[in-house]
């Protein structure tokens, strides 16, 4: 009997069903949009109706076109935009506001209060987090302050709470489970990563009654079972969940401590799993759960750079030095090396592990003999040295060494920049051609969940490895560019 995963994952701009066989082969899929709204400057909101909708719609769409035989056995994880907050009446099972989205600055004086009043180092090292309004509590609790009513519903023990995955559970179960993962409650800023529970101390700072949350659960849990509004003829078990970036951890199988991930789009996300204990990390970095399965938690450092494929589209657009971003490797490689020139891509300010928000872009080093090639060239070399400056802070901070960076993204087609990448981090690039890398991982804590695969070993050898990168760079070389790159950060600075 052939073995069927559908993977809802529910992202900032869309919802996906994504069907997944139990070789974690991709079969179908289904991709939904749905609104954003922007009803104030730096205030970003979805409907959260409006999601659960698309979703049984994209679910419905997988069923009905993804070629299930008929006697096949079909089970729904979820993966979804992690810290997107959502407050629902538990008796009209009608949410009281819009979710407040990740991207939404309406709890920054909720955060700056906090801050001033000194509490950061109290929730740094309870829930591995910065005060910051990227993450749920300010969102939650702006809510319950300011929709008329709300304080006096969540007093009678009527309202819930939850991001995104509780949202959808809940209302997959008709109101049966209100429950989440531990990654998911890792990104609200008050779960305590230690106990691995809520803890009273953060909920009574942002004035959020414990009632209201959801139970927290290990990834490879079974929350419940459904028809999903009748799609299905019987019940399916809902099984697997986890944040997106933690998907694309567990679906590019870093399992082990030392392997990282690195998603490389618009900007880039750094992952590395730091094992079973939960380091504190360093400024500019977060310290969350990486995963749970299996009857173990590993933690993770995270990171975000904020220009890397978008210094290629600057390139292209701004300054036309290029027709396409497929003419960079051929640019790049056309010359035996850089020139002497660093570009350093300060166009949103500077994220880990530098933090200047003020820091403007700058090329650094150019002669009469600089030619667009060069500029081509240290563009992409940008990106490398970005990625460097972070995952050298976070296995220093966890006391560990990079094993492998496992990639994916448009400019992993790069070879030039996947080969400096190596170079530059002396470890092992692991590019796969796996889609939907997020959606994966809630396939791969579904079928442990369900008892398909017995363990993350046996899982692992199911992922589909498509080119292996190895340094070939002397260190000698290596030092120089990298302190030659510092030397240009440094100016910026």
């Amino acid at each position: 009997m052939k073995n069927y995963i559908i993977s809802v994952d529910q992202s900032t701009s869309a919802t996906k069903a994504v069907l997944f066989n139990d070789k974690c082969e991709l079969v179908y899929r289904s991709t939904i949009p749905h609104e954003q709204y922007y009803p104030a400057p730096g205030w970003v909101e979805h409907d959260p109706e409006e999601i659960y909708a698309n979703t049984l719609r994209a679910v419905r769409q997988v069923v009905e076109s993804g070629n299930i035989e008929p006697d096949a056995t079909c089970s729904i994880a979820i993966t979804n935009q992690r810290e997107t907050a959502v407050v629902w009446n538990r008796e009209t099972g009608k949410p009281i506001y819009n979710a407040v989205v990740w991207q939404c600055q309406r709890g920054a004086d909720i955060c700056a209060d906090l801050v001033s009043r000194g509490y950061s180092e109290t929730i740094k090292s309870k829930s591995g987090l910065v005060i910051d309004p990227y993450f749920s509590a300010s969102g939650m609790k702006w809510i319950l302050d300011n929709v008329d009513g709300a304080r006096e519903l969540a007093g009678q023990d009527k309202l819930l709470a939850g991001t995104i995955d509780s949202w959808l559970l809940w209302k997959f179960t008709e109101g049966k489970v209100h429950a989440t993962d531990y990654t998911n409650a890792s990104r609200t800023l008050l779960f305590n990563i230690h106990t691995l529970d809520w803890d009273d101390e953060l909920l009574s700072l942002f004035t959020i009654p414990r009632s209201m949350m959801p139970e927290a659960k290990p990834c490879d849990s079974i929350f419940g079972e459904s028809t999903i509004q009748d799609i299905f003829p019987a019940p399916v078990v809902i099984a697997g969940m986890l944040g997106d970036s933690h998907g694309a951890l567990a679906g590019q199988m870093c399992f082990e401590p030392g392997m990282g991930k690195s998603t490389y789009g618009t900007g880039s996300s750094v992952m590395v799993n730091i094992g079973e204990t939960p380091v504190e990390a360093s400024d500019g970095l977060v310290t969350s759960v990486g995963f749970a399965a299996c009857g173990n938690v590993y933690y993770a450092f995270e990171g975000n750079i904020h220009c890397t494929g978008a210094t290629i589209k600057w390139l292209e657009e701004q300054l036309q030095l290029i027709g396409s971003p497929l003419e960079v490797e051929s640019l790049a490689t056309s010359i035996p090396d850089n020139g002497g020139v660093y570009f350093v891509p300060a166009f949103a300010g500077l994220g880990a592990p530098w933090w200047d928000p003020h820091a403007k872009a700058m090329i650094h080093g150019m002669t009469l003999g600089t030619g667009k090639a060069h500029v081509v060239r240290a563009a992409l070399e940008a990106i490398a040295y970005q990625v460097k400056d972070l995952v050298d802070l976070m296995t220093r901070q966890a006391g560990i060494s990079l094993k492998e960076l496992r990639v994916d993204g448009g400019p992993t087609r790069n070879h030039f920049l996947m080969q400096f990448q190596s170079d530059m981090l002396e470890a092992t690039i692991n590019r796969s051609g796996i889609e939907e890398a997020s959606a994966l991982g809630a396939v791969v804590m579904n079928g442990l969940a369900r008892g398909i695969w017995k363990s993350m070993e046996e899982v692992a050898t199911l992922r589909n490895t498509e080119q292996i990168i190895s340094p070939q760079m002397d260190s000698e070389t290596r030092e120089r560019l990298y302190g030659e790159w510092n030397n240009a950060m440094q100016r910026v600075l």
